[in-house]
């Protein structure tokens, strides 16, 4: 049987922490990748995109892979304990716990990056030393079970780390090559130290919102 991707598909998912290594995942050979959530209903991102889970909490199976994307509905998981339980469950059994963005916040609130290793989004990286983690300023960052991603365009990168883990260079390279992976920005305003400091600040007053509700479900003063 070939390798068992399970991607969350929760409400207010960042869609492209979700699509860009599930893209890659299922190009993976002899994989399969699942979206799941607690039911089967309809799933709007955080841009409205649309989506439906293929399968639900209580029917999915044990992954070899689980992967928690990150996005604004992150915040409302943090305090959802039925999603947290099956988050813990499926770490009990899978080769790889993983994250993308601020999806590592719902794995420290599950209790998994405690003295491990970690990073996520540039705006959230601090917030990773209230679970205990080591905030590292790396892409992907690996410790044993558990890999993270950074803010959302590193789940391309971080999708064929997993394969590489998984499958060998070879397969990560393959994939890379057949979605033509070279990228090759307009700009350099991709983190905030290439970015100029408007840039930063606009970007900061933006998602200032979901940032201070995070800071108060973690305990967190500014």
């Amino acid at each position: 049987m070939g390798l068992q991707f399970g991607i969350l598909c929760f409400p207010d998912v960042q869609q492209l922490d979700m699509t860009a290594p599930y893209e890659v995942f299922a190009s993976a050979r002899g994989a399969t990748v699942q979206l799941v959530w607690k039911n089967r209903g309809p799933v709007r991102s955080s841009t409205s995109l649309g989506m439906t889970p293929d399968v639900s909490f209580a029917d999915a199976p044990a992954f070899d892979v689980l992967c928690v994307p990150g996005g604004g509905g992150v915040n409302a998981l943090l305090r959802d304990e039925e999603t947290l339980d099956f988050v813990r469950r499926q770490a009990q059994m899978a080769r790889f716990v993983t994250s993308v963005c601020t999806g590592s916040l719902v794995l420290g609130q599950a209790g998994l990056l405690s003295g491990r290793r970690a990073t996520t989004h540039w705006n959230a990286h601090d917030l990773l030393s209230a679970f205990g983690a080591i905030p590292v300023k790396e892409r992907v960052v690996r410790d044993g079970p558990i890999i993270t991603a950074g803010g959302v365009t590193s789940g391309i990168d971080f999708g064929l780390a997993v394969v590489a883990e998984l499958l060998g260079r070879e397969e990560a390279e393959i994939i890379q090559l057949t979605l033509e992976y070279a990228p090759a920005p307009p700009f350099d305003a991709g983190t905030p130290e290439t970015a100029s400091p408007a840039v930063v600040a606009a970007a900061k007053a933006r998602i200032a919102r979901s940032r201070a509700e995070r800071e108060a479900l973690i305990g967190i003063t500014s």
